[in-house]
């Protein structure tokens, strides 16, 4: 779902005329974002399956597909709550790398079950992000450059972790419950398998929830709406008594949880916690969050958008990898593709814009 925000009363004319082109209300169809990778990842898919019919192999194709994608698709959420601010998350991979490592100690050395170790994860990631966003908001340094700092120095802290609590830089004790998790899909849990298809994984439940948690935050609470307006204008904002110090605090609290909780579903996915978990995350970060239609500058976010943008690289993943594309060729593609969803949405600001001004 696609939230724009509303400019506070007390904002200048020249605040609504930026806000906006932000609005979606009276674009044309055919300027609809989401509809756009809609059709593109369903026509892609069926391209995919006739040149090469695996690609349509329920458990042996569509079904790691699908775990990917839902892994990823919370990846991609962890950045555009952050965006949604105005800020970015260049920390993402290491603030889940870090919630894999604690969920991993409790398992391995605590002999925690599998959903407190994962309450654990969920826990550490949400210190992590909130220690960011408090020194974003304390010292107001750009979150660019606290972001990075931080990724630099999780990335010596979790190996360090590893390498003093482990001996191949990775905790393999898997708790009851997990292979389960890493393996079934939703039908193989329901009697007569009529709720589900065979390629639905189970960690799918995760990315629902994260999915419904956000669209509510973000289009039915005030909270949601606060942090939309700190991000397309934080001057505004703080003349309308929006404390924007906290909704930042917020904002990377909730990316540093959803981060955590995507490099948790990694390390099921692969079935171990380890050290690397985390390291490919920062391209689909923004990949998923851009191409379903967040921008980058903040005020606008769309969950759904989130989880279309990723499934679309998704499906360009595992495509071009049967049909033998190999990995810097695709990275290439990859890095293609979004530099034309930044284009299309400067495109789509403009074309917007115009709207407005004729109607006016």
């Amino acid at each position: 779902m696609r939230t724009p925000v509303r400019t506070p009363r007390n904002a200048s004319r020249a605040d609504d005329e930026v806000a906006a082109p932000k609005s979606t209300q009276r674009l044309p169809i055919w300027v609809n974002q989401r509809l756009g990778l809609l059709v593109l990842t369903v026509a892609l898919a069926t391209l995919f399956g006739i040149l090469r019919p695996a690609f349509l192999d329920q458990r042996l194709v569509l079904f790691p597909l699908l775990r990917d994608i839902s892994t990823l698709t919370v990846v991609a959420l962890a950045q555009m709550v952050a965006l949604s601010v105005g800020h970015m998350n260049l920390a993402v991979g290491r603030m889940a790398s870090f919630g894999a490592l604690c969920a991993g100690f409790g398992y391995d050395r605590l002999g925690l079950p599998l959903q407190l170790g994962l309450l654990l994860c969920l826990f550490a990631g949400a210190v992590i992000g909130a220690l960011t966003g408090w020194i974003i908001a304390r010292t107001g340094v750009g979150s660019f450059v606290v972001t990075l700092a931080m990724d630099f120095a999780l990335l010596g802290l979790v190996s360090l972790l590893y390498s003093a609590l482990t001996e191949n830089a990775a905790f393999t004790t898997r708790p009851s419950g997990l292979m389960d998790l890493r393996s079934t899909s939703l039908a193989d849990i329901c009697i007569g398998r009529v709720c589900g298809s065979p390629a639905v994984p189970q960690l799918a439940q995760f990315t629902v929830l994260a999915l419904a948690g956000l669209g509510f935050l973000y289009t039915c609470t005030r909270m949601g709406r606060e942090l939309l307006l700190t991000g397309a204008n934080p001057a505004a904002a703080e003349l309308s008594g929006i404390p924007t110090g906290r909704r930042i605090l917020l904002a990377h609290t909730l990316s540093g949880l959803l981060a955590a909780l995507a490099g948790f579903m990694a390390a099921v996915g692969t079935g171990t916690f380890r050290a690397s978990i985390g390291n490919d995350f920062m391209l689909p970060s923004f990949l998923g969050a851009v191409l379903g239609g967040t921008l980058l500058t903040g005020g606008i976010v769309s969950v759904l958008g989130a989880l279309l943008g990723t499934s679309l690289v998704g499906v360009i993943r595992k495509g071009l990898d049967l049909l033998g594309v190999g990995m810097e060729s695709l990275n290439i593609y990859l890095g293609c593709v979004l530099l034309l969803a930044l284009s299309a949405d400067r495109v789509r600001t403009v074309v917007s814009y115009r709207k407005v001004v004729r109607s006016a």
